[in-house]
């Protein structure tokens, strides 16, 4: 098996194993509709190879939006722009599948102008307020997710992935560390992982079986009290079990640290790469039934190769290097198999924050030292 093999997850043709994962790209307008800069953002990774393109996490209802220029599915008038998005990879041979997500205690109240709820009220009384949600918004939270995917069905986007990761909602739910609950969606795992698959739940229920649904989620959590490795090789084969059609596997948290889903520092080619290969290679030998997708910290051809040809992952996913490089697939498949230039610095994310949209400064500042 190649990573420049097709690949088919519920009937969507992929034509490679390369995957765009769901990266912040803070493009969006105020209101959480598709922008000119984010519709070239995206079409410019389908130019430059990328079988799957995922878009950056977008907001299910108002009150779970996490940050400036994120993308919102929450209202019918955000349909038009799904449909410009995936317009735009289709046109370039690409898969476009968007990823529905809730910030649950990480919203940001001052951009939804609403209170933030989330699995429990957090144990830092430092922390910002969050309260728990009540029966009645849980219900509403997963009627917001079986919403948005049949929006972005509608709007012709190739599917969905559910946003399990990196301590965001769902993902707080299923960390004991954020979740102190108590009932049925606290304590046991089985509990802390119901909400997960009855959002899965709800959104087959909007739009059937033979639509593509995906789910991001941690191999753990890597941090104290958090999410184990083996209760996430459990969350796993739940999610097969309830319906999704691939898992793509990552790690940590926002509060992570060293270990977070964007671990600073240059990465050692190749002893360094894949941060959590060994954690796919456990979840495939027990026979997970559907495709298995692995990012973080892959930087070379070889290693992605190696890691679909050795059955470790069907698919690899790759975040900061497209952002440093969105052709970079492209250039592969070409035959320079140079490994990406990311450094790893997170300096991308620096605009990010200041509004103006995630892209590599050290790039820019390369090219300018070259320029000068």
């Amino acid at each position: 098996m190649n990573v420049f093999d097709p690949i088919v997850i519920n009937g969507m043709r992929i034509k490679n194993r390369f995957v765009r994962s769901a990266t912040a790209e803070g493009l969006a307008a105020p209101d959480g509709t598709v922008t000119d800069r984010l519709e070239a953002a995206l079409a410019a990774l389908a130019v430059g190879g990328v079988g799957l393109i995922i878009s950056g996490h977008a907001y299910v209802e108002k009150r779970g939006q996490a940050g400036m220029g994120q993308l919102g599915v929450h209202t019918s008038e955000m349909e038009a722009g799904v449909a410009r998005l995936a317009r735009a990879v289709h046109a370039h041979g690409g898969r476009f599948v968007v990823q529905l997500a809730h910030a649950g205690c990480r919203a940001d109240p001052a951009l939804s102008g609403e209170p933030v709820v989330g699995p429990s009220q957090p144990e830092d009384p430092d922390a910002p307020p969050c309260s728990a949600m009540s029966a009645e918004d849980l219900a509403r939270f997963e009627a917001a997710f079986g919403a948005a995917a049949a929006l972005c069905r509608d709007a012709g986007a190739d599917g969905v992935q559910i946003h399990a990761a990196h301590g965001y909602g769902i993902s707080q739910f299923l960390s004991p560390r954020t979740n102190r609950r108590s009932g049925a969606y606290g304590g046991a795992l089985a509990n802390r992982a119901r909400l997960l698959l009855e959002t899965i739940g709800a959104i087959r229920g909007r739009i059937g079986n033979d639509y593509p649904v995906l789910a991001k989620i941690n191999c753990e959590d890597f941090i104290e009290g958090g999410m184990t490795a083996e209760e996430g090789r459990q969350v796993v084969s739940w999610l097969a079990l309830a319906g999704a059609d691939a898992v793509e596997l990552s790690g940590g948290t926002l509060d992570s640290g060293k270990l977070s889903p964007v671990r600073p520092g240059k990465i050692a080619i190749p002893d360094g790469e894949a941060y959590y290969r060994e954690q796919a290679a456990a979840i495939k030998t027990k026979g997970l039934g559907i495709p298995l997708i692995l990012v973080g910290g892959i930087r070379s051809l070889e290693t992605a190769n190696g890691i679909v040809a050795s059955g470790t992952a069907d698919m690899v996913a790759l975040s900061r290097p497209l952002i440093r490089e969105p052709g970079l697939v492209a250039r592969w498949e070409s035959g320079d198999a140079a490994p990406s230039a990311c450094v790893s610095d997170n300096a991308c994310f620096v605009p990010l924050r200041r509004g103006e949209g995630v892209s590599c400064l050290t790039a820019a500042r390369e090219a300018r030292r070259r320029a000068s």
